[in-house]
């Protein structure tokens, strides 16, 4: 019979010998988890690589905004654009990376061509006569012909190709052409890319976001929740699901995917990181299953809160953030039969001369929550520096 128990350790943060010894041989470095979406840890994942090649992203599909919004609405797909962006950050840029395939996947079509210029560029691209394919070999490049090709099939003639992701289109191709399937297609371009990590979306599922406002509102849909393509909201979130559709309140869930909850159980330290606190971090912990992965996990939990203004966090402090945070977690976990859990969360970790507001050190112990306080902005006093950030996380490892 096995058992687990947690080892203590004293810590130093930075701790040089460990972040040397992951920058010496990346290959071996620790599995670190990332509950994210959206662009605001890509930098924060291009300096990861540099220390581990292990590292786990799992992004949420959920967006309803932008140029994946169109796609959604085509095909009834789960959103891509956190997954491409975020495969796109860990790709190997070196020589021995593919930096015709990077260059590909990251070029966006103009906004300001014509939908007739639009879909001849897209029919370049489905013929391999492209200026941006031809440098991209066989049999890379007729893998992306095939799921361009069944893009170009499957939309519409009104279709909006303006400002759209060359690389959302392609993964949209591969989710149709493999039974409505994302992973099929990230594992593919993960290998093309060599992309120095592992990103996958939390769920392979088209669901969107909901929430409830303190006020009594209820909003559909995450684009008119981050304050970025719509008005920021008047009222504190109260409650957020994952809901069928954007036409009425429908909440629903799924049970995540074995490979997901493994992922989760195992990583060496599982990171809260800045971004949208609800739409971004929130929605990466309400499908089924995440939280009994995280109790399930005995190695170190941390929470990095946002600096500057989350248009997501009216009305909550930092405190509060904690609290929505572990209650959102144990919501999993109620009316579950475990016998043994470990901690949600373990470590706040903040910069040393940062205003976070008012911290209640008796209630974040009665949490089971320690504070870490570290340098982690050197230029920007609205912004983390990224190195910082990484070297602070791995000294946890």
């Amino acid at each position: 019979m096995s058992s687990t128990c947690r080892i203590w350790r004293r810590l130093q943060v930075p701790d040089p010998v460990r972040i040397h010894r992951y920058e010496s041989l990346p290959e071996q470095g620790p599995k670190v988890l990332f509950f994210s979406g959206g662009s605001a840890f890509n930098k924060a994942s291009r300096e990861l690589k540099k220390f581990t090649h292990h590292s786990i992203h799992l992004v949420t599909p959920f967006d309803s905004g932008g140029s994946s919004a169109r796609l959604r609405a085509e095909f009834d797909m789960p959103a891509v654009g956190d997954l491409r962006s975020r495969l796109m950050a860990l790709a190997d840029e070196t020589v021995m990376g593919q930096p015709d395939v990077y260059a590909l996947f990251t070029h966006r079509f103009a906004q300001t061509d014509s939908l007739d210029v639009l879909a001849e560029q897209l029919q370049q691209l489905v013929d391999g006569h492209h200026p941006l394919i031809e440098p991209i070999p066989n049999p890379m490049r007729a893998l992306i012909q095939t799921q361009l090709a069944v893009t170009q099939a499957k939309i519409s003639p009104e279709f909006d190709l303006r400002g759209a992701s060359i690389g959302n289109l392609i993964m949209a191709g591969g989710y149709l052409n493999n039974q409505q399937q994302l992973d099929p297609i990230v594992f593919l371009f993960s290998r093309i890319v060599k992309t120095l990590g592992e990103v996958k979306t939390i769920l392979d599922s088209p669901f969107h976001l909901g929430v409830e406002l303190e006020d009594g509102s209820v909003i559909l849909g995450q684009h008119r929740i981050t304050g970025k393509e719509h008005a920021h909201l008047k009222s504190p979130i109260k409650h957020i699901w994952l809901n069928k559709g954007l036409r009425g309140v429908v909440p629903i869930n799924r049970q995540i995917a074995d490979d997901r909850r493994d992922m989760i159980a195992t990583a060496d330290l599982i990171c809260y990181p800045p971004g949208s606190f609800y739409s971004s971090l929130l929605a990466n912990l309400l499908p089924k299953g995440v939280g009994l992965s995280i109790c399930d996990n005995p190695n170190p939990k941390v929470y990095i809160p946002n600096l500057g203004v989350d248009p997501e966090q009216i009305g909550l402090s930092l405190m509060g953030q904690v609290a929505r945070l572990l209650s959102v977690i144990q919501r999993d976990l109620d009316g579950q039969s475990v016998s043994n859990t470990f901690s949600a969360l373990d470590y706040l970790l903040l910069d040393d001369s940062y205003d976070y507001g008012v911290l209640d050190i008796e209630e974040l112990s009665r949490f089971g929550v320690q504070v870490i306080k570290t340098p982690l902005i050197r230029h920007k006093v609205d912004r983390y520096d990224e190195a910082l950030i990484v070297k602070a996380l791995l000294s946890l490892t």
